[in-house]
């Protein structure tokens, strides 16, 4: 029996999870059509199993019509890939991803569809409530590109809110992303219309541990929070109340001795008492910058993403005069009055509305209402 047919079939056993399998794969030392061979005692030398638990495998593997039952489903399954041009990898695979195979609990198979090298870029999560903010979407946007800028891949759960601005900065600026689903890889439930899934596809992958044609329920979103965590190196929490997916994704990070940052937001926000709790309790580093999480990283880590840079669009900014890089200088990211901003930079208003306008064009600035400008966040 074909190892990947049979790693499917194992994850049908009742009782038997991502955990178990790990401990069975590292028994066995990645032999796992021995198990075939096995008899209670020897089920019961693998850590993690009991007694019950040893007959009930055994009565799997061994009772020929529940163990044909389960390996023909998986053989559909395998069948089923051609229809989606998706692909299966196994944690017995050289290509799965390495940091994901570190963690308590890594699912035995994976089902992707899209670049299978994204899986092994250096990779940051970058998750936050559904119920994003301006000032939310502001920084995930700002966060993502420089993100891309230093090499790094972005994954994050195609949710609404934050998760999709993150996929859609992402590739925006030219980098990979990868969305985990808690759904089948044939079921992009936030994105029936496929305005973004194709392009993540095409720039990065899509992937799920469930099987495809799977139903979704409220179980499998905490399961996919912790792959979202365990593939990358860090996770960056944007926005979230003091309940929330994305809570679970940084506790699942911890439990997984990951680094985790969080957004500091205004003490009046629902949608920053999450991140400010847990900047507050010391369980996230608060993040100003993208060189802040670069530099708590290490230099292994900036090393990785330097090595990366090549594969990302090349995108010039453009050429931007003296005054005008003067004028972007006397910005931050909140909207200032023009008088303000001519006070702040010494250039007359005659001359600052010319060049307030060339900036327009430029895509560098946006005019708010009441002679307000804003630096675009790129």
């Amino acid at each position: 029996m074909e190892e990947r047919v049979l790693l499917l079939a194992l994850t049908l056993i009742p009782g038997i999870g991502p955990a178990r399998i790990k401990a069975m794969s590292a028994h066995l030392q990645g032999r796992l059509r021995d198990l075939l061979h096995f008899g209670i005692n020897e089920l019961l030398q693998i850590s993690g199993i009991g007694e019950s638990l040893a007959r009930q495998v055994h009565h799997f593997l061994h009772h020929a019509a529940t163990r044909e039952e389960a390996v023909e489903s998986a053989e559909k399954q395998i069948a089923e890939l051609q229809r989606y041009n998706a692909e299966l990898i196994t944690i017995l695979d050289a290509v799965y991803p390495p940091l994901l195979k570190e963690i308590y609990d890594p699912p035995p198979c994976l089902f992707v569809r899209g670049r299978l090298s994204t899986l092994n870029e250096p990779a940051l999560a970058v998750v936050g409530t559904r119920y994003a903010s301006h000032y939310g979407k502001q920084v995930t946007t700002r966060l993502c590109h420089d993100l891309v800028n230093s090499g790094v891949a972005i994954v994050s759960g195609l949710a609404y809110g934050i998760d999709m601005t993150a996929h859609a900065a992402t590739l925006e600026n030219g980098g990979r992303t990868v969305a985990v689903l808690a759904s089948g890889v044939d079921t992009i439930y936030t994105d029936p219309q496929g305005k973004l899934w194709p392009k993540i596809i095409e720039e990065g992958a899509l992937i799920s541990e469930e099987w495809l044609g799977s139903e979704l329920s409220p179980g499998k979103f905490p399961k996919r929070n912790r792959i979202i965590s365990g593939i990358t190196s860090g996770t960056i929490v944007v926005e979230s109340d003091l309940k929330g997916g994305s809570l679970i994704t940084a506790a699942s990070a911890l439990e997984q001795n990951r680094e985790v940052f969080a957004v500091p937001g205004s003490i009046f926000s629902r949608t920053s008492r999450g991140t400010n709790r847990l900047i507050q309790q010391g369980s996230a580093k608060a993040v100003m910058s993208v060189e802040d999480i670069i530099t708590e990283l290490g230099a292994q880590f900036a090393k990785n993403c330097s090595g990366n840079t090549a594969l990302q669009n090349d995108r010039a900014q453009p050429n931007l005069s003296l005054s005008e890089l003067a004028i972007l200088q006397c910005m931050k990211t909140e909207p200032i009055h023009i008088d303000a901003l001519a006070t702040a930079s010494g250039i007359d208003l005659s001359s600052l509305l010319v060049h307030l306008f060339e900036l327009e064009l430029k895509a560098a600035v946006v005019q708010q209402p009441g002679q307000f400008f804003q630096k675009r966040i790129i």
